[in-house]
């Protein structure tokens, strides 16, 4: 690796300050560092700036999607859902006995919502759908609802890319408070619904399936469902009310990035989608017509030779050696040429401008 004046260049980094350190030393010094005080009022907070009546704080993003699984999914039930997310997301489908139906998806890296419709028209046991924010890009919630209404399905939003208010179409939206993510609480997640039922389920499953119950003795707690403990310590809700705080700093920052990229970017890189005010910009993506996938690992390595870290998101679900074993190896074309020509561009809090014209300055030479 080259000794650039900005040392490694990651494609994604949390950023921490003191206030953050405070917050974590004052749990530390408390009476609770796990189901105290700090995680109702996380939940309440998120709830307050999400949009939704109630959230469940779990330990991590592939939780929440498993417990909203649980909750939306039986056996034997399909669900249908996108190649270009991580594997959590259709991983969580398979968790509770169902089966994802993967479908293409659009130049955006969204999931094409006119394949969905035709495969709903088709088969009528599937009962969910999974939708992922990629990259942080909302999705046209029109056509959701409508794909809702018509069709009776549930809906879920994968939302570890995206934040932002959202309470009105999905019955259940999932968080990932990874370090790379807008906000983080070292390890974290979150599960987001406006029914109370729903809330309730959650609330018992992430806790071993238990309800308080002392009407007998004091100490009495019962089992009513085969549960999980998916708890989020007071340690890591303390980081995230904190880091919460600073979203809409961070959210400022990430589309100034994002902006500065689209409108410098060499001329033969696109990015993914024309800019959008209204993105959470978890990722910036861009497309370059690489010829072949040893040209594209080729660059990725004189790019991080030169101290910048690329990413790419995300190699289809459905290629994995595990799906292909299990039969849902299928070639998506928009998906395919999008796995060719993607790539992620640093993006992050404390990324400078002089970063920024570096990270270019490099692709234009190397490209």
């Amino acid at each position: 690796m080259e000794n650039s004046e900005y040392g490694f260049i990651p494609y994604g980094k949390q950023y921490v300050d003191e206030c953050d350190k405070k917050a974590v030393l004052e749990v530390l010094e408390s009476d609770y560092l796990t189901t105290g005080p700090k995680v109702q009022e996380f939940e309440e907070a998120l709830a307050n700036r999400l949009g939704f009546k109630y959230v469940v704080v779990v330990s991590n993003g592939t939780t929440a999607l498993h417990l909203a699984s649980r909750v939306l999914l039986n056996v034997g039930d399909r669900a249908v859902t996108t190649p270009n997310s991580f594997l959590s997301t259709s991983n969580s489908i398979l968790y509770v006995g169902a089966k994802p139906i993967f479908v293409d998806i659009e130049n955006n890296g969204l999931i094409n919502l006119d394949l969905v419709e035709e495969k709903l028209k088709k088969n009528k046991k599937i009962k969910a759908v999974y939708l992922v924010t990629f990259s942080g890009h909302p999705l046209d919630d029109e056509k959701v609802k409508y794909l809702k209404d018509k069709y009776g399905v549930k809906i879920l939003y994968d939302n570890a890319h995206y934040f932002g208010k959202d309470g009105g179409v999905c019955d259940i939206a999932t968080y990932s408070f990874h370090p790379v993510k807008h906000i983080t609480t070292f390890e974290g997640g979150a599960v987001a619904t406006n029914n109370e039922k729903i809330y309730k389920k959650l609330l018992r499953l992430r806790n071993h399936g238990i309800v308080k119950d002392s009407s007998m003795y004091p100490w009495e707690y019962k089992m009513v469902d085969l549960g999980y403990n998916y708890r989020l310590s007071d340690v890591a809700c303390a980081m995230g009310l904190i880091q919460l705080e600073k979203v809409d700093m961070f959210l400022s920052k990430r589309r100034q990035i994002a902006k500065y990229y689209h409108d410098n970017l060499p001329e033969k890189i696109k990015p993914l989608y024309p800019y959008n005010e209204k993105s959470s910009y978890h990722l910036f993506v861009v497309r370059y017509p690489f010829k072949s996938f040893d040209e594209k690992a080729e660059f990725f390595i004189k790019m991080r030779q030169k101290g910048i870290g690329l990413q790419y998101h995300y190699i289809p679900i459905n290629q994995q050696p595990f799906y292909v074993k299990k039969g849902y190896f299928k070639k998506f074309p928009q998906m395919e040429k999008y796995y060719l020509e993607a790539f992620s561009l640093p993006i992050y809090y404390s990324l400078s401008v002089k970063e920024q014209d570096y990270v270019i300055d490099c692709m234009e030479e190397l490209l």
